[in-house]
């Protein structure tokens, strides 16, 4: 994995060339995240959103969405996450580049995308483990619909979302236009997005993707 940020794109042509070289490759996504070391405990396969859970919440209505403001922080209330976020940008394969395993506790946004808050699904990505310890997104499976994620914006406003999805893609049956794409026209989303199954030592890599599926709810203040 390179441990330098890739410029963002800029203007509408740049960002839609983006847009599409991203939902061509955003379903080889991992073969630099997912080339960490044994270590770090495995995830779960399947998905999660139909496998021993209770019936689902009652979930609020969506909030209009806010204008465009920088992610600076990730809070994650129940899993007691508070991670700063780092502007990147994609790689050499067309996906998007994490954050460096130096910095297994920052959170990658994809800066030529969407904004959280903004209308349109906003993708970040973090590392489940390292060679020698959990990373950030560790427990990102144990969520549940109806939780709360929180992004402090550069505008001094807070975003706050509830998640709606959680489940796991299996890399074989990957669909990034369902995984990466809004679900529903005119919403604020949010998808975070690491590393799932066992560890494949032969390959070196995961089997399969976690994604956390969020639209906005409400806002608050910082910090």
């Amino acid at each position: 994995m390179a441990d330098h940020e890739r410029p963002a794109h800029g203007g509408r042509l740049l960002m839609g060339v983006a847009w599409t070289v991203l939902l061509l490759g955003l379903w080889l996504w991992g073969r630099e995240v997912t080339e960490v070391r044994p270590g770090g405990s495995a995830q779960v396969s399947g998905d999660i959103a139909a496998v021993g859970r209770p019936a689902s919440p009652r979930l609020p209505p969506a909030a209009r969405p806010l204008g465009d403001a920088l992610p600076l922080r990730l809070d994650i209330p129940v899993l007691d996450l508070r991670a700063p976020v780092a502007a990147r940008g994609l790689d050499a394969h067309g996906a998007i580049d994490p954050p460096p395993y130096a910095q297994a506790g920052v959170v990658g946004w994809y800066a030529a995308g969407v904004k959280p808050g903004a209308p349109g699904a906003a993708l970040m990505t973090g590392h489940v483990d390292t060679r020698s310890r959990a990373a950030v997104f560790h427990r990102l499976g144990t969520l549940r619909p109806g939780a709360t994620l929180r992004v402090l914006r550069g505008d001094g406003r807070v975003a706050e979302f509830t998640v709606d999805d959680v489940r796991v893609v299996p890399r074989d049956r990957f669909d990034a236009h369902q995984a990466y794409g809004a679900h529903r026209t005119g919403r604020a989303e949010l998808r975070l997005i690491t590393c799932a199954g066992t560890f494949d030592r032969a390959t070196g890599g995961y089997p399969a993707n976690l994604i956390v599926s969020a639209y906005l709810t409400g806002t608050g203040t910082g910090p």
